[in-house]
């Protein structure tokens, strides 16, 4: 993890493209702004956690799902 020391009103950038800006700090909160383009996403971390969990439980197969599916084809085919 890269650390850096801003203060309010400095930047930096990662790559040509996306600055961060601390705007404000306020006891123990940081207000930062980022400029960044428009193909790019940004998550806070807990949403991003989330989102990957529930895509990978959505990806995952178990056996009982492909008892359902098999029991459904057949249930089809019939």
């Amino acid at each position: 993890m890269l650390i850096l020391a801003r203060k309010p009103g400095e930047s930096l950038y990662v790559g040509d493209d996306i600055r961060i800006t601390v705007l404000s700090v306020q006891g123990k909160q940081v207000k930062i702004g980022i400029s960044l383009p428009p193909d790019k996403v940004v998550y806070r971390e807990e949403v991003y956690r989330r989102v990957t969990e529930e895509n990978r439980m959505a990806l995952a197969t178990t056996t009982e799902d492909l008892l359902a599916a098999a029991r459904l084809w057949n249930d089809i085919r019939k």
